[in-house]
C-alpha cells in the first residue's frame, strides 16, 4: 500500500465525522441523535466514492443529514476532509460493505437513498452485485421510512433499463425516469451535481440516465 493510502487510513481514523465497520454500529436506529446531534431527515448516498455528491447535496440541505457508504477509505478520506475543512457539519461517512447495511440501520431510519455513477457489475454472473437487484431492493425497503424515495443516476444504459425492468416487475411506484437527464425537463440544482467521473462520461457526450422511485 503506497504511503498516501496510509496516511488517509490514519487520517480517517481520527476524523469524527467518519464512522468504521464496528464503530458504526452504536449508531443503528440513532444516527440522527447520536451522531448528528439532531433530529433532521437522515439521506443515505451508496457507494459513493470521494463523496463528491454526499457533501454537495449537504450544502443545498442544511436541514437534512447526509451519510455516504463505501468501503474504500481512500476514496471516503477526500469527501470527510472536505466537509471538516468547509466546516458541512450535517455530512457524516460510513465505511462498510453495502451488503452488510441493515446491520447499521434501523428499519424505518433513512428517508432517501442516492445510487450515483455505481459499478454497474454487467456480468450476468455478478447481478446480485447490482446495487438495484432484488437483494438489496430488500435491503432498502427496510431501512426506508414510508414512502422513502430511491434515486439512481447512471451513465450506464443497461444498469438504468434493469432497473426500470425491477421497478415494473416488483410493482413499485416509479415517480421520474429519463434516459437523457440534461436535455429533460428533470435537470435541477439537486440532479445537476456532477462527480468526477460524470464530468469524465460528458465529455465524450455521454447520456446520462435517471430514476426514481419508492416502495409504496
Amino acid at each position: 500500500m503506497g504511503k498516501d493510502k496510509l496516511r488517509r487510513f490514519a487520517e480517517i481514523a481520527e476524523f469524527k465525522n467518519v464512522a468504521q465497520l464496528d464503530q458504526g454500529k452504536p449508531y443503528n436506529g440513532k444516527w440522527s441523535n447520536d451522531f448528528f446531534k439532531n433530529n433532521n431527515p437522515l439521506v443515505l448516498e451508496l457507494a459513493c466514492g470521494k463523496g463528491e455528491y454526499t457533501v454537495n447535496l449537504a450544502t443545498l440541505f442544511p436541514d437534512k443529514n447526509f451519510i455516504g457508504i463505501d468501503y474504500k477509505g481512500n476514496r471516503i478520506w477526500r469527501g470527510a476532509k472536505t466537509a471538516i475543512e468547509d466546516g458541512i457539519d450535517n455530512v457524516g461517512f460510513l465505511r462498510i460493505q453495502i451488503e452488510t447495511l441493515l446491520e447499521y440501520f434501523a428499519p424505518g431510519e433513512i428517508d432517501e437513498i442516492w445510487i450515483t455513477f455505481p459499478d454497474p457489475q454487467p456480468q450476468l454472473s455478478r447481478e446480485k452485485k447490482r446495487l438495484t437487484s432484488q437483494r438489496f431492493l430488500d435491503m432498502y425497503k427496510v431501512v426506508l421510512k414510508p414512502g422513502g424515495k430511491v434515486n439512481l443516476k447512471t451513465d450506464n444504459d443497461d444498469l438504468h433499463a434493469y432497473t426500470v425492468e425491477k421497478i415494473a416487475e416488483l410493482g413499485l411506484n416509479k415517480h421520474i425516469q429519463t434516459e437523457n437527464l440534461y436535455h429533460s425537463e428533470y435537470a435541477n440544482e439537486i440532479l445537476s451535481i456532477k462527480t468526477y467521473y460524470e464530468r469524465k462520461y460528458l465529455k465524450f457526450d455521454k447520456n446520462i440516465n435517471y430514476v426514481q422511485f419508492s416502495f409504496d
